[in-house]
């Protein structure tokens, strides 16, 4: 029996297709528009993720049927998305809105709203936050027709379902939802209308079956199981390979991402820290502002390529670096006004690139010793992810500084990890420490 993953991303959505040992059998993809600017904020017509997420499923279905396999084999299928995108729809799941992007900001008087009665530990703090992203959605559409509002991957699923509004746990949290508890906290009730709220389930459990008619429009047999599903960088963690406390996974991305799996939650917003449940485990972690896109900014890919092969990862450069792309950082400082710091800057182009990479792996050993300091298991393996992953000298640069077993990802695909989640191949408390 087959399990299936859907992701959908800003650019495109991908399927996966895995059989029950966790095995790849196939992909697909589809691109989708870029996002435009509605309320001044990017943000995508919700009927562009449908249809690239159907047709993405019917070339999926189409290929199975040319393997071993068909689309008759499929038992589970689960849908991640982008964290804090989200829509206010209708009755009848119809969209009442834009569909605002996990991007959207300036959200600032509501922020201060969320300010006055949310727990000064809570994720919903800050004016990008998804709380007052919902609250700026209400006040603009007015109250005429709108039921509720479903994250990007909760109105997925709510489309091949064909009715109800739920939601999981990860994709809930920057909504405000209190996974410790297991419930909306009481005091969001003087912010929104409670009953738009979606009911939230954990992630992995039952989500209901695919309707006829999505049956008919994606290729999938009609009464395929569905699993409550994930934000997509918690789904990329599950295709990591990452499975016990202390297995660390960093996207080495356009930012640089970090999730460490625990046994506890932990929190800390002035370090931008929060953490997603996933079964009965943790993720705590934070996303810096440092990455790829600072390095691009200096040099072009060929340019990277280039210089690369001159680093000298054993040979410190001693310079200080902060590597920004400008002033502002998220985690493992949380500080909108933190200027970047590259100076001096040496005349050889390749100590410069080092200098910028050893900067960044002393980032993000100090993300994950933050994470131990709250009370997060001490650091024992790390998956690396994303482009960053393929460069050999930025991989010996942060062996010396984690000081840890370095591992390759399992897969970089996110809908390869919604695809386990639909499996149920998710790491567990009883994994070997």
């Amino acid at each position: 029996m087959l399990s299936v993953g859907i992701d959908v991303g800003t650019s495109g959505v991908r399927c996966a297709a895995i059989n029950q040992q966790g095995d790849v059998i196939c992909t697909t993809s589809v691109v989708m528009p870029s996002p435009i600017v509605s309320w001044d904020r990017p943000a995508q017509d919700p009927q562009i993720w449908w249809d690239a997420a159907t047709q993405c499923l019917r070339d999926l279905t189409c290929e199975l049927n040319q393997t071993d396999y068909s689309s008759v084999d499929i038992g589970a299928l689960a849908v991640d998305g982008t964290s804090g995108t989200m829509v206010l729809v209708d009755s009848d799941l119809t969209p009442l809105s834009p569909g605002l992007m996990y991007n959207s900001a300036g959200f600032n008087e509501h922020a201060e709203f969320v300010r006055e009665v949310a727990p000064p530990i809570s994720i919903v703090q800050g004016n990008a936050s998804g709380l007052a992203r919902l609250m700026f959605m209400l006040q603009a559409c007015g109250s005429a027709g709108i039921v509720g509002v479903l994250h990007q991957a909760d109105w997925i699923a709510a489309r091949l379902r064909g009715e109800e509004r739920l939601s999981d746990e990860t994709n809930s949290l920057k909504t405000g939802y209190d996974p410790i508890e297991g419930r909306w906290p009481s005091w969001i009730e003087s912010l929104v209308p409670v009953d738009v709220l979606p009911q939230v389930v954990p992630a992995g459990s039952g989500f209901g079956i695919v309707c006829k008619d999505a049956a008919a429009m994606t290729g999938l047999p009609e009464g395929v199981r569905l699993v409550a599903g994930v934000t997509d960088s918690n789904a990329a963690f599950l295709a990591s390979g990452a499975s016990r406390p202390g297995d660390g996974v960093t996207s080495l991305g356009s930012t640089l991402a970090i999730k460490l799996l625990s046994s506890q939650p932990i929190s800390d917003p002035t370090r931008g820290i929060y953490s997603h449940k996933i079964g009965d485990m943790w993720l705590p972690g934070g996303a810096s502002n440092t990455g790829g896109a600072v390095l691009r900014k200096y040099f072009s890919d060929d340019q990277l390529q280039s210089l690369s092969r001159q680093l000298q990862p054993e040979i410190e450069t001693g310079l200080a670096y902060y590597p920004l792309v400008g002033p502002g950082e998220r985690f493992p400082i949380s500080d909108l006004t933190l200027p970047p710091r590259l100076s001096p800057r040496p005349t050889d182009d390749a100590q410069f690139l080092q200098g910028m990479l050893e900067g960044m792996a002393k980032i993000e050993r100090t993300g994950y010793d933050s994470l131990t300091d709250l009370g997060a298991p001490t650091l024992q393996r790390v998956f690396s992810a994303g482009g960053g992953a393929a460069n050999s000298g930025w991989t010996a640069i942060r062996k010396r500084a984690l000081e840890c077993e370095m591992m390759e990802a399992a897969s970089a695909e996110a809908a390869v990890g919604t695809a386990r989640l639909a499996a149920g191949l998710v790491p567990a408390s009883h994994s070997t420490s």
